[in-house]
């Protein structure tokens, strides 16, 4: 629904209904600064040519609840006319358009053609209506057909349709809900506040609580020409290959599904910190009417507000990557911002089940990705069913390179995720590409929200923003696959990559969502970031991390025993009847030590990565290959590394409780590692 300023009044003057409601409705202050989208030259073009559609009894409608086949065949073998008539005017307008685009391609003018064909595409789908505008934006995940610019299109276009008649809604509203009007609704508005292709919107008062309302009511025929339009389409074997399920258009006739839905995303993201999800009222909501709380606010893409860009990205990523629950339908219509600053989302007819082995390989590609490993990202593309497991490896890595070198050159944080998807689609289909209906769905959730973030702030890169949270939980997730992934990421034949630790945690640092932390800097900012790491560190979700940095510098510090002995050794070297010595340092201690001066430089380097104007060099850009291979060279002797631990001490102070506890055990853990390490190294010189 569409809900635009003046903000709502704080009441709403008193009225009692009579017998002739429908000329006596109290009528509720107006919500909308323009008429409703059905006033433009375009509105009328589902109606004009494709409204001979709902010519379907209410009874035969209403028997279409579900995707079944054979009860919509069964439907339409007694109605062949408009079956016939459906087939002529499909074959006709899209038949017409798909020759037009082989013509485009065997003259080579597919390019110069391509935004003039999907214009005219668009016109089609806005007289075919809203199952062919479901197909479209599911095949939108193939750029070489439809831009992805068009995808906001796409969803307006099932706003832009004539209301049907309000008396007509009301009938529907007493019919379904078992009561007159006036003994549900103390008020309610006398005609629609949002009218779009699958209903209209109307506002009420509900007469038991007092509560504002929405009352989502579904236009009269919608469901069987859906269901006539699926019918058709099952047939039609290409176009389902490319657009995987189809019944999700049915599901969105289904409002108790609706419902049912709105309640399980408030449930999971309804707590999230300014996150608004409206409150669905079951008992008065039925298969053609939704009752849900009434929200107030402007489009998001109308509002230049930074931190609910970064609220939507947190949401989306937990409902991508956390629950698996998502909204596949956030196009601007959909989300809000509320009169006091808050993200709302609506609609929840077109929600999407994201497995959890598929969260798993989403992060893993994208931890790949950002790392440049293309062989293992095309392993992630099998595991995501973009690839058949005999697809050429090689030859789709060496394409993989080849489209997101350039994309990954610039750094995470300026990766666009609308320059991955146009890039990635010759290759999909040059490789045959599968497209899941589950990808479809997340590429639409992700591209739609890249799409409103742009609109505030052009340089604005979706993928960008969420790959710190994708970073957090990849050092915090017990999930047993992304801890193998991270031991894989960290060590390379058994050497610790501390460069990928430290840009893992950078990032992780950057998943903010405190409203006075984006866009700006806050005082005392160096104790900020130490209590971050400390309270990641010593977090019962950091204990993988925990025994990982343990293990290292339980290393370090046996390397720098070593170095130490060395160095003695090699004072008393030129004593008389003292020969010399050579060391006993191996490359393994003195990479060790390295990752020990390194660890110890961490919460500085990061400090001054979190603080530093762009363009500076991130945590891990400074040259290690350049110092001594001499032990002593590398240990961490100083003034200044003292000063440095400063800010540490300082902190620990104002941890929490646990947190303290668990830092006064990390030395007895890092005393048994250590002296395990010793105990073997006195081993090995004393029999080897």
């Amino acid at each position: 629904m569409l809900l635009l300023p003046p903000p709502l009044p704080p009441s709403f003057p008193a009225a009692n209904f009579t017998s002739s409601r429908h000329s006596q409705l109290t009528t509720l202050p107006r919500r909308m600064v323009a008429p409703p989208p059905a006033a433009s030259n375009e509105v009328d073009t589902f109606t004009q040519y494709s409204g001979y559609l709902f010519e379907l009894s209410s009874s035969e409608a209403e028997s279409l609840n579900e995707y079944k086949i054979s009860k919509i065949a069964a439907i339409y073998q007694k109605k062949p006319l408009i079956l016939l008539r459906r087939l002529f005017q499909t074959a006709t307008t899209l038949g017409r358009w798909f020759a037009l685009r082989y013509y485009d391609r065997i003259t080579e003018r597919a390019d110069a053609m391509f935004e003039v064909r999907a214009a005219e595409l668009r016109k089609i789908l806005a007289q075919l209506g809203p199952a062919y505008i479901k197909i479209a934006q599911a095949i939108s995940s193939r750029p070489d057909l439809i831009p992805p610019s068009y995808l906001d299109e796409l969803s307006l276009l099932q706003d832009r349709i004539a209301p049907f008649s309000t008396e007509v809604a009301f009938d529907i509203i007493e019919r379904e809900l078992g009561l007159p009007i006036d003994a549900l609704f103390s008020e309610i508005s006398p005609e629609p506040v949002a009218a779009a292709s699958l209903g209209q919107v109307y506002q009420a008062r509900l007469r038991s609580s007092g509560k504002v309302v929405a009352l989502k009511v579904q236009r009269p025929g919608v469901r069987a020409a859906i269901s006539l339009d699926i019918l058709i389409l099952r047939f039609l074997a290409g176009v389902i290959r490319r657009a995987g399920k189809l019944n999700t258009d049915l599901q969105e006739m289904d409002y108790i599904k609706e419902a049912n839905n709105g309640v399980k995303f408030r449930q999971l993201y309804g707590n999230i910190k300014d996150v608004v999800v409206p409150e669905m009222y079951i008992e008065q909501t039925t298969g053609r009417v939704l009752t849900m709380q009434w929200v107030e606010g402007q489009k998001l893409v109308e509002v230049k507000d930074l931190y609910m860009i970064e609220v939507g990205v947190y949401c989306s990523f937990n409902q991508l990557l956390e629950y698996g629950f998502y909204h596949a339908d956030p196009h601007p219509g959909n989300l809000l911002r509320t009169y006091d600053g808050k993200l709302a989302y609506l609609d929840f007819g077109m929600m999407g089940e994201f497995k959890q082995e598929l969260r798993d390989g989403f992060i893993e590609a994208c931890l790949h990705l950002v790392n440049r490993d293309y062989d293992a990202l095309a392993n992630d593309f099998v595991t995501l069913g973009l690839l058949p497991p005999t697809a050429d490896k090689e030859a789709v890595t060496n394409a993989l390179t080849g489209v997101f070198r350039d994309a990954v050159a610039k750094g995470v944080r300026n990766i666009s995720f609308g320059d991955l998807l146009g890039n990635l689609g010759t290759t999909m289909y040059k490789y045959k590409f599968r497209i899941p209906s589950y990808f479809s769905l997340v590429i639409r959730s992700l591209a739609v929200l890249e799409g409103i973030a742009i609109s505030s702030d052009p340089d604005y890169k979706v993928l960008g923003n969420t790959y710190p949270w994708i970073a957090r939980k990849v050092l915090t997730d017990s999930s047993p696959k992304l801890k193998s992934s991270l031991q894989a990421l960290l060590y390379k034949d058994g050497v610790f990559r501390i460069d990928r630790f430290e840009s893992l945690l950078a990032e992780s640092l950057r998943a903010r969502t405190e409203r006075a932390l984006v866009g700006k800097q806050v005082e005392d900012e160096s104790k900020r970031i130490i209590k971050q790491v400390l309270s990641f560190t010593l977090d019962e979700k950091g204990a993988f991390v925990r025994e990982i940095l343990l293990d290292e510098l339980a290393k370090g510090l046996d390397a720098l025993g070593a170095a130490t002995l060395d160095s003695l050794t090699s004072m008393t070297a030129n004593l008389p009847f003292r020969t010399s010595s050579t060391s006993s340092m191996t490359n393994e201690d003195i990479a060790n030590l390295r990752t020990l001066r390194r660890l110890m430089l961490l919460v500085s380097e990061l400090q001054r990565t979190e603080t530093s104007a762009v363009g500076v060099k991130e945590v891990g850009s400074y040259d290690i290959q350049k110092q001594s291979s001499d032990g002593a060279a590398l240990l961490p002797y100083g003034l200044e590394y003292a000063q440095e631990m400063l800010p540490l001490i300082s902190a620990i102070a104002e941890l929490p409780q646990d947190s303290q506890q668990q830092l006064l055990r990390l030395p007895a853990d890092l005393a048994g590692k250590l002296v395990s390490r010793v105990a073997a190294r006195t081993l090995r010189r004393a029999f080897l």
